[in-house]
């Protein structure tokens, strides 16, 4: 049986590293910058909100699913993250976790924002879902791993 620790130890540490803030420069030197905050919508319909980032890359916010595996009442859930402060790529990358209100599971997300040709700003994630198992027999079915894309919605 492969261990599984070693791999969440590296991604829990990848998720603590702070990351997220491109620029990029059009032809009139105007630098389009990714902004995380904000609010933002996925390839499957879930709602996320970043409140501000503080100084040390840290921020806060919440997250509404769009999908779920329960019978319960989807609530809005809180996420807590931290964004890599801008480099000399100006590619910055960015890590945040999900505490689900409405079940026993936890989701932990890391990712990039790139600013398109068009000034469009997208998220590029990938995710771990975990979820709640009764015995450790059932642990190689506890975690799910997946996608998505996430695009600004706009001001209103």
């Amino acid at each position: 049986m492969v261990q599984a620790t070693p791999f969440l130890v590296v991604l829990f540490l990848a998720l603590v590293a702070p990351g997220l803030a491109v620029k990029k420069v059009h032809a009139d030197f105007s630098p389009l910058q990714c902004i995380l905050t904000g609010e933002w919508k996925n390839d499957l319909g879930s709602n996320m909100t970043i409140y501000d980032i503080k100084e040390n890359g840290n921020f806060s916010g919440m997250y509404l699913t769009a999908v779920a595996a329960t019978k319960r009442e989807i609530l809005a859930s809180p996420l807590r993250g931290s964004q890599h402060l801008p480099n000399q790529q100006n590619q910055s990358t960015f890590g945040f976790t999900v505490h689900w209100s409405f079940t026993n599971t936890t989701s932990v997300f890391t990712g990039q924002c790139f600013v398109g040709e068009n000034g469009k700003e997208i998220l590029k994630t990938m995710w771990l879902l975990r979820s709640y198992v009764d015995k450790m027999e059932d642990d190689w079915k506890a975690t799910l791993v997946g996608y998505n894309i996430f695009e600004r919605l706009e001001s209103r």
